[in-house]
């Protein structure tokens, strides 16, 4: 039996696909900066390891024994090619076979406008380059950020101002994103693969908010912007532009630079990108966002 290593493994994605390959009986090394939050995964079985990939040293330690990792991508703009480029040569010199990236819908593009995509940009070159077999999970984005960081604002004010204009996307669940990883590690045939993880349809974000809309009730009236509109939206609630400027003490905890691009484009047509891979790797049909926002409705604001 393969043992697989889950970086990120305190985090809603790790923790999740930690726990489903758990279920499955398989021989898990479980990673994070902080280990002691994975108290209930060492419960279980996992093997729980401090690694931190802002720092090589130890990296090759916490992934010895290891197969296969799936590389979580971390959170900080502009660091994680850095980051993620010692997870990928500790990975090597440990031993490990075969890395399973989650990267972003087009990520192989160079020309993405959205500037979170340069970072997962760098990594599928730095994996493709690595001498490893890898397999690229390009998420679409998550239904439940929809259902939850941007409709329950919306209905609360009863407004929300958008740079996405007519460009489609098709959400998916994190659920088929964890199903979709899983899967891939514990089978064979998906080596040096690229895969597209969407959900079944797409919507333009205006269609989203009008479904949640007629759901809930409430009308949300969508102000359409262009990208300094929506820097300016962004400015007034507190945000700050660029990543390197977030601190523990800022109000909201990303910065609007990646939201504001990543709404170029989805408007420029980079994220108009639609498959059935999760139903084929999966063997289940992925959920529709009315599935989603089924499951968080209860928390939109009354």
């Amino acid at each position: 039996m393969a043992k697989i290593i889950v970086s990120g493994a305190s985090g809603q994605f790790g923790h999740a696909a930690a726990s489903q390959l758990l279920d499955m009986g398989e021989d898990v090394i479980a990673l994070s900066r902080s280990a002691d939050k994975l108290a209930d995964l060492a419960e279980r079985g996992a093997d729980v390891r401090a690694a931190d990939f802002d720092s090589p040293d130890g990296l090759e330690e916490a992934m010895a024994g290891g197969d296969k990792l799936l590389l979580i991508s971390t959170t900080l703009v502009g660091q994680r090619p850095r980051q993620h480029g010692n997870a990928i040569d500790a990975a090597k010199k440990a031993g490990v076979k075969h890395i399973v990236y989650t990267s972003v819908t087009d990520g192989g593009n160079p020309d993405h406008p959205a500037v979170e995509q340069h970072d997962h940009y760098a990594t599928e070159q730095l994996l493709k380059d690595s001498g490893l077999d890898y397999t690229i999970l390009r998420n679409s984005q998550y239904s439940e950020a929809i259902a939850t960081a941007m409709v329950a604002p919306s209905l609360a004010s009863g407004e929300k101002p958008d740079n996405c204009g007519e460009g489609k996307i098709a959400f998916v669940s994190r659920d088929d994103c964890v199903a979709t990883a899983v899967a891939v590690l514990t089978n064979e045939g998906h080596e040096n693969k690229i895969y597209n993880v969407t959900g079944p349809e797409r919507f333009t974000v205006p269609e989203a908010l009008a479904l949640a809309s007629e759901m809930a009730g409430r009308s949300i009236k969508v102000i359409h912007v262009d990208d300094e509109g929506m820097y300016r939206y962004f400015d007034s609630i507190g945000a700050v532009r660029k990543a390197e400027d977030l601190t523990p003490e800022t109000p909201i905890p990303w910065a609007s630079e990646g939201m504001v691009t990543f709404g170029q484009a989805i408007r420029e047509g980079y994220f108009d990108v639609i498959s059935d891979d999760v139903e084929r790797i999966t063997g289940k049909k992925p959920r529709t966002l009315r599935s989603v926002y089924e499951q968080y409705q209860g928390a939109w604001p009354a």
